[in-house]
């Protein structure tokens, strides 16, 4: 390590940053630190944007930033705003000079970019009002400030054909209103009860909290701090995807033990770079968005886009709330990453706003993204992956209370799903082929169907080089060892006898080709891909695949639910004694074969045969095993501890 540089809220920039004559501003560490060199920041409120200057070398000398060991550090991208102004009932007004915005006014720049679907009548911009902490809701108009009700984006979103669960419309919120005059803001906001000039109120001024304006700054480690109040932008895969915090296209950062909340739409990006596109679809309606979202992998491979230059980021042990959008987005900058042991949690839950790329975890091109014990909840969807997810596994995660679990799309495998509990009532949306899902267990029921007007590509093993592209024909999935439970929702697949029709083997899949007489791209169109099921077990209505051997069903409602206290969160289950005599071998490389398009094996990212030998709680899965993700699970009442609870969002409920 070259040098350790101190930063404190009793510092001056023009101090020399020691420990004895810090800085006070992160910023001034960040335009000096050099790789090898650490910045220690004590605790306070940083009110500012972080943009480092440079990057770390390698994995072993890097640039760290981390908050002084037990104390509290907060990055914000707001200001405190005093001087409010009572002009009638409730309503009050400040007004604000443009120039503390600078180049970016969130109170004039409104959430826009590719596949946002709703508002369409009216507008909702990156800016935010914060009265105590809580952020509040944004009027249509002025007038509608004297009505303090919730207004809700004009059409009801839908995830597949099932409507979200919205918040009660009747519930009564604080609302605010903003005009922007060519030299000032003016804030119009209904405080209720409450007199903003005795209250702490707080307005996002800044697009990010710790974000570099430049590309290409590797190996920086970000730790032990608190972020909030970004004004960020809607991140579709087809723009630059700026977030609160993010590596803007580099290589090997680490953000770790951090607190990130409130971001308008994003909080952490390991996304795209903006050259490769930026909303050219909603800009210019020349081409569909999907044809500008295919571009943008070529253009990426042209600047650069391989695992020697991009992703390798490692985001773990941090905490993600209350963001408008996603708490993790990620398009092509995403590559080889692991994200772990996050709990992430009301991620696009106040509905201002609502499009097609909304998730706790939201990644495209995820090429071995390992995604692992982390607790997702209280998400209007809790992870998607979507397009090229290849080598990408999601193992031992706890998702519950969410409109949606998981949704896969448009991606043609390997990927590997298990050890998982998937406790919504709405568990998959399968918009995708070639998948195992191995040892879940499955509260609610799935959606599965094809893509046949979408060409997506598939690459090299291991390797951003594109292979081909290939429309999804559905199914080429794997399912061993789950347990599955049947629900109350009408009209929807619980258990695996959606595949039902399907082959059983490559073989049989040939033959019924050959059947056909031949032909070429219409005839494979024509034939179900083949289906891999066995050795699940099917609860409470829950369906087998019609071709499955080896399997226990019966209607036992084993009364699953997740109990959560303060502090850890609880899996209570009740199962029947001989749903223990299905025993099973560990399921392996071998055993899962390879997805017909990709030809490319279930394995290790580092190319090794990969054994499934450990279970959601880090148990060993023996010979023998039983289904689902917990070799614990015994006959009768079970009540297992699965992780931690974050206490935020038990005091808010």
């Amino acid at each position: 390590m070259r040098k350790i540089y101190y930063v404190s809220k009793q510092g001056s920039d023009q101090n020399i940053g020691t420990k004895q004559n810090p800085f006070a501003t992160i910023q001034k560490a960040a335009e000096i630190a050099v790789a090898g060199d650490k910045v220690i920041v004590h605790k306070g409120e940083y009110r500012e944007w972080v943009r480092p200057k440079n990057g770390g070398l390698n994995d072993s000398c890097r640039i760290i930033f981390e908050a002084a060991k037990g104390e509290h550090v907060i990055i914000k991208g707001s200001e405190v705003i005093t001087g409010w102004e009572k002009i009638e009932g409730s309503v009050w007004k400040v007004e604000l000079p443009n120039e503390m915005f600078g180049s970016y006014n969130p109170y004039k720049t409104k959430i826009e970019g590719d596949w946002l679907v709703s508002p369409k009548n009216y507008d909702v911009h990156t800016g935010e009002i914060y009265l105590n902490g809580s952020s509040l809701y944004e009027a249509v108009c002025f007038e509608d400030l004297k009505n303090p009700k919730k207004r809700f984006i004009s059409s009801n979103p839908t995830w597949g054909n099932r409507k979200c669960k919205i918040q009660d419309p009747e519930q009564t919120v604080f609302q605010w209103f903003s005009e922007v005059t060519y030299k000032s803001t003016i804030l119009y906001v209904n405080f209720g009860e409450y007199d903003p000039n005795k209250e702490l109120v707080e307005i996002n001024v800044r697009q990010c909290c710790f974000y570099p304006e430049r590309t290409g700054l590797n190996y920086i480690t970000v730790r032990g701090f608190e972020m909030a109040h970004a004004a960020t932008q809607w991140a579709p895969p087809t723009s630059n995807q700026i977030a609160m915090i993010g590596p803007n296209w580099s290589k090997g950062w680490i953000i770790e033990n951090n607190i990130f909340h409130d971001s308008k739409c994003c909080a952490i990006s390991l996304g795209k770079e903006e050259t490769t596109g930026d909303n050219e679809f909603t800009r210019g309606l020349r081409k569909p968005g999907y044809q500008y979202q295919m571009e943008a992998v070529f253009r990426a491979k042209a600047i650069g886009w391989s695992k020697e230059r991009i992703g390798s980021h490692i985001v773990r042990n941090n905490i993600i709330y209350d963001c408008g959008q996603t708490g993790i987005v990620g398009h092509l900058g995403c590559i080889f990453s692991e994200i772990y042991e996050n709990e992430i949690y009301h991620i696009a839950t106040k509905h201002e706003f609502w499009g097609h790329e909304i998730a706790g975890i939201k990644l495209h091109a995820a090429i071995d993204v390992q995604i692992h014990n982390n607790h997702i909840h209280h998400c209007t969807l809790g992870t998607w992956l979507d397009w090229q997810a290849q080598g990408t596994r999601v193992s031992c995660n706890v998702y519950h209370h969410n409109d949606r679990d998981f949704m896969i799309e448009v991606t043609h495998g390997p990927y590997l799903i298990d050890n998982n509990i998937f406790a919504s009532a709405y568990n998959f949306d399968n918009a995708a082929q070639g998948g195992a899902y191995v040892h879940n267990l499955c509260f609610g029921f799935m959606n599965q169907y094809p893509v046949l007007d979408r060409s997506t590509p598939y690459h090299l093993p291991h390797s951003t080089e594109v292979l081909g592209t290939v429309l999804v024909y559905g199914f080429d999935d794997r399912w061993y060892q789950n347990i599955l439970i049947g629900g109350n929702e009408k009209d929807r697949e619980y258990g695996t006898a959606v595949y039902d029709g399907a082959p059983i083997s490559i073989e049989e899949f040939i033959e019924r080709y050959l059947e056909k007489d031949g032909g070429d791209v219409e005839t494979f169109a024509q034939i179900k891909q083949p289906v891999y099921i066995e050795e699940n077990v099917y609860l409470n209505g829950a369906k087998a695949f019609c071709r499955e051997q080896n399997y226990y069903c019966n209607e036992w409602n084993p009364k699953a639910t997740i109990i959560s206290s303060k502090e850890e969160v609880f899996l209570e289950i009740t199962l029947p004694e001989q749903m223990f005599e299905l025993l099973n071998t560990p399921i392996n490389t071998e055993r899962l074969g390879a997805p017909r398009i990709v030809e490319a094996c279930y394995e290790n990212p580092d190319t090794s045969p990969l054994t499934i030998c450990i279970d959601l709680l880090g148990k060993e899965i023996k010979e023998k095993a039983i289904s689902g993700p917990l070799q614990e699970l015994k006959p009768g009442k079970n009540r297992i501890k699965l992780c931690k609870n974050h206490s935020h969002l038990v005091e808010r409920e």
